[in-house]
């Protein structure tokens, strides 16, 4: 085998998701040499298989079930879902998503590699490419951001069923006639919901006792209600023993509960039980860089891995695994690498669930607030309290907040019309440290969602009352 020369780059990143991409253009546009390493497709998951292609498909969902509640508007005709035209306007969608990233790639100038990279030594990264050939690159700085994948629990009989994840239900060309979804998470129930809208009979398996179980009572309850009126069945508090048949012809799911068994037959399977981390392949430990028990990239707060100048960003490092934690990870290695001190500590990421309504969170919810022993203010209203809710003809949900001694927000939740929208806005005043009462006497537009804060904050709170504590409340860390 032929030696290989090392080719020195300023910052070599494998990965080209969120964090990497940014990295890259952001690097290469100051003058760095910069090279990006990716096997498969470029701009990572989210515009291509995950995040934007996703809520197409649950956008389309949403026009069907505008349509057929039709004429409660005033509206009506024959309704008829083509999946195979949905599937064509998603695709449409990311062929321009990708055509983006790949103008900007070549306008900003970074070296796009296309190959797998695996460490060789300190800083070094070999790539394969797909043809066969070979190159090393010697980076003064490597950034890790090789992102995770969807996996499947060793079920017996599971991989036997040929069973979609999120990849292959986005690129279903038919309805299926009964959808089985393995998995309570975002996932499982944004998909659950939009195929059920499409007209599929749905299940939902999950071990939990409860729908998104580390929420608060009040939203897995809203959840359950939801689910029910639009027809999804679930079934959950049970363990999968095993699976038998197919995916797309004949499947079944055997649930032990109690000691007790029941089969819930399908046509279709899609697994949504959780994400693992893309190390398998690149040899960290040649590289000096450690990993956790789960198989994660271990940094510290300044996302620095324990090799000196080998950083990690994204779903790879066992942060919170979402788009927008993957944006800031790279202002925060893009600063360091270019002298600052900037970390994860204290950053505040909220949360959105893109069901219909969407469920939104920032900061605490007061099953975390109980068990960190924090006194509150429980205010909260349902979306009847929002006027925009009615000519909509969606008030169904909440909103509510957590407010400390000192007046500030510790936590917000909404379940409702335009929660993730409403969330946002709270966290500006979380961020700023404003008091509550910026929110509550605000002159916010009428009709709007984000005007039902006002209603919100001028209710008289329920105080909740627990034992002191130091624990910061509502921050992520590493």
């Amino acid at each position: 085998m032929n030696q290989l020369t090392p080719e020195p780059y300023d910052v070599v990143i494998i990965g080209s998701g969120e964090g990497g991409k940014y990295l890259a253009w952001t690097f290469a546009r100051e003058g760095r040499r910069v090279a990006v390493v990716e096997r498969d497709r470029l701009g990572g998951s989210c515009p291509n298989i995950a995040c934007l292609p996703s809520k197409s498909l649950i956008h389309s969902a949403k026009i069907v079930s505008y349509l057929r509640q039709g004429h409660e508007f005033g509206a009506s005709g024959e309704l008829t879902v083509n999946m195979r035209a949905i599937r064509e306007r998603k695709r449409a969608m990311v062929a321009e998503l990708a055509a983006l990233h790949q103008r900007k790639f070549t306008e900003y100038g970074p070296d796009v590699i296309a190959g797998s990279g695996r460490f060789t030594g300190p800083r070094t990264v070999e790539v394969l490419g797909a043809d066969g050939g070979r190159r090393l690159l010697l980076g003064a700085n490597v950034v890790i951001g090789t992102g995770s994948r969807a996996v499947l629990p060793s079920i017996p009989g599971l991989r036997e069923a040929r069973p979609l994840t999120h990849i292959e239900a986005l690129e279903l060309g038919e309805v299926p006639p009964h959808l089985l979804v393995v998995g309570a998470g975002y996932v499982g129930l944004e998909f659950a919901q939009a195929m059920r809208r499409f007209g599929s009979r749905v299940t939902v398996i999950d071990h939990n006792g409860r729908l998104l179980s580390r929420e608060d009572r009040d939203v897995s309850e809203g959840l359950a209600t939801l689910f029910a009126e639009e027809g999804i069945a679930t079934e959950l508090g049970g363990a999968v023993t095993r699976v038998e048949g197919v995916s797309g012809t004949s499947v079944s799911v055997v649930i032990e509960r109690d000691g007790a068994e029941r089969t819930v037959k399908g046509t279709h399977l899609l697994v949504a039980a959780g994400r693992a981390p893309n190390t398998d392949e690149l040899a960290l430990c040649t590289a000096g860089v450690e990993q956790t028990d789960g198989g994660h990239v271990k940094v510290d707060e300044r996302l620095q891995t324990t090799a000196p100048n080998v950083w990690a960003v994204g779903d790879v490092t066992g942060n919170p695994q979402f788009t927008h934690v993957g944006f800031d990870d790279f202002r925060i290695v893009h600063a360091n690498i270019n002298g600052g001190n900037r970390t994860t500590l204290r950053r505040l990421v909220p949360f959105c669930l893109y069901t219909d309504p969407e469920l939104a969170r920032v900061g605490l919810n007061e099953k975390e607030a109980a068990i960190q022993g924090l006194s509150y203010r429980l205010f909260k209203v349902p979306m009847t309290a929002v006027m925009r809710s009615y000519p909509a003809g969606e008030n169904r949900g909440f909103m509510k907040a957590l407010v400390g001694d000192d007046d500030r927000i510790l936590g917000f939740t909404a379940f409702g019309i335009q929660a993730g929208e409403v969330m946002s806005a709270v966290q500006v005043a979380m961020l700023a440290g404003a008091p509550y009462t910026m929110l509550r006497d605000a002159v916010l537009a009428h009709p709007t969602v984000a005007e039902g804060l006002i209603a919100l904050f001028s209710t008289v709170p329920a105080p909740v009352q627990f034992s002191a504590s130091a624990t910061v409340p509502g921050r992520s860390h590493p």
